[in-house]
C-alpha cells in the first residue's frame, strides 16, 4: 500500500451521479450543479445533500425548504459543467444554458425538462445545516421521462474528470 493524499479521498467515495438542484425564491428560479448527495432511506425516500453556504442556491433552499433534484444524462455533460461554473447571482442559468424550467406539482422549484428524472423535494431536517451545510430532503413527487431510454449518468471524480455510468450487472441478493 502507498499513502494517498487526503485531498484525493473524494475521488474514491464520490456519492453518486452529478445532478442539478433547482430552487425558486422571490419568483426567481435557479439551477446549480451538485454532486455531494446520498440516499438515506427508501420509504419515504430521504436524500441528504450538501449545498455550500457560498452558493446562491443555499439561501433559497434554506428560506423555502423546497427544491428539485433533476438527474441529467451524459448528453447534458457540457451543460452540467457550464451551470456549475457560474453563479445564479449574476445570470439566469436556465436562459443562458438553454435549460427548460417546467412547473412542479408540490414545490415552487422547477423541474428541468431535459433531465431524465426529476425529484420534487421538501427539506425535513436542518439540524446539520449550520455546521456542515447538510440538508435532509424528502422526495414528495418523482418524475421520469419515458422517452429517454437507458440514460447514462455522469460521476464527478474531481478536477474536471467525470466517469460515465458503465456496464450493469445483476447479482442474487436478499435485499429489495
Amino acid at each position: 500500500m502507498k499513502e494517498l493524499d487526503l485531498s484525493s479521498v473524494y475521488q474514491l467515495l464520490e456519492p453518486g451521479p452529478v445532478v442539478f438542484l433547482t430552487t425558486s425564491a422571490k419568483g426567481r428560479a435557479n439551477v446549480m450543479t451538485m454532486s455531494w448527495h446520498m440516499m438515506m432511506e427508501f420509504t419515504p425516500p430521504l436524500v441528504a445533500c450538501v449545498v455550500s453556504n457560498a452558493d446562491y442556491s443555499f439561501a433559497a433552499l434554506r428560506a423555502t425548504k423546497q427544491c428539485v433534484i433533476a438527474i441529467p444524462s451524459v448528453e447534458l455533460a457540457a451543460k452540467v459543467v457550464a451551470v456549475g461554473n457560474c453563479s445564479g447571482r449574476d445570470i439566469d442559468k436556465f436562459a443562458v444554458h438553454g435549460l427548460t424550467a417546467l412547473p412542479a406539482q408540490q414545490v415552487a422549484a422547477p423541474l428541468v425538462a431535459e433531465c431524465f428524472a426529476n425529484l420534487e423535494c421538501r427539506v425535513v431536517d436542518t439540524r446539520m445545516v449550520n455546521k456542515y451545510n447538510l440538508f435532509v430532503l424528502e422526495v414528495v413527487r418523482a418524475w421520469i421521462d419515458p422517452k429517454q431510454k437507458n440514460p447514462k449518468t455522469i460521476h464527478h471524480h474531481g478536477f474536471g474528470i467525470f466517469v460515465v455510468d458503465g456496464e450493469t450487472i445483476k447479482l442474487k441478493s436478499k435485499m429489495p
